[in-house]
């Protein structure tokens, strides 16, 4: 039986689909194990760096030569897929990783824009966030950090939670709801995101994965020490 953390993975992987030969940035762990599972399954162009000067293979190892320059290159060019985390998204999925209240005088700093900035704006960004709450899912964010949208975003695809999938409408840029995890209720969602989305007459089950897939995330993740960390 999937957990919930198989599910994340799994969609993780699929923001991923259709990309071709780009690189992707995955921000965290569970991210990273989806971009991963990606590469071993549907999604074998993707290319994967150390951040730093080297792109690396699937256990991290040397793979070849890129320093910094050329990743702005790359992120200039929009062949990259950034998935970033965010202290706060709004109804029009903007971005927050900058401080809580005003600006000028916060109440909480945090790390501060750092690149969503350029992200947003050059190529495409999606979003983990794993823990769903209405701290994190507010109707306006303190501070735009990252663009959505209505603001000039490139493309935000989609917003993976520990609860479900979000992504932007094309009408009026705002939150739509994409599916709900198993075992995971509507209502939850609801409760736990601070804004009215726009919510699918169906709303269908996050997808879980298939018997291959399963057994590719054990082999990346034996004893699910990195899954495992996910709860509803």
């Amino acid at each position: 039986m999937s957990t919930l953390g198989d599910i994340c993975a799994v969609a993780c992987a699929d923001l991923f689909r259709g990309d071709g030969a780009i690189m992707a940035s995955p921000m965290a762990p569970i991210p990273r194990l989806g971009v991963l599972l990606a590469r071993k399954t549907f999604a074998p162009d993707l290319v994967l760096s150390d951040g730093i000067a080297t792109l690396v293979d699937d256990d991290g190892k040397p793979e070849g030569w890129m320093p910094f320059s050329r990743v702005f290159d790359t992120l200039w060019n929009a062949r990259r897929h950034v998935v970033m985390g965010a202290s706060q998204i709004d109804r029009h999925a903007n971005q927050n990783l900058s401080c809580l209240g005003e600006h000028a005088r916060p109440k909480v700093q945090l790390l501060g824009s750092r690149g969503a900035p350029g992200n947003t704006v050059c190529h495409t960004t999606s979003y983990w966030v794993p823990d769903h709450s209405t701290r994190v899912f507010v109707p306006d964010v303190d501070f735009v950090s990252g663009v959505g949208m209505a603001r000039g975003a490139a493309e935000i695809r989609r917003i993976v939670t520990n609860l479900c999938v979000m992504g932007v409408s094309a009408t009026d840029g705002c939150i739509r709801l994409v599916s709900v995890h198993p075992g995971v209720t509507l209502e939850k969602v609801i409760e736990s995101t601070g804004f009215a989305m726009h919510i699918p007459d169906h709303v269908p089950a996050t997808r879980a994965p298939h018997a291959d897939e399963a057994a590719l995330l054990e082999l990346l993740d034996p004893g699910a020490k990195i899954r495992g960390t996910v709860t509803a």
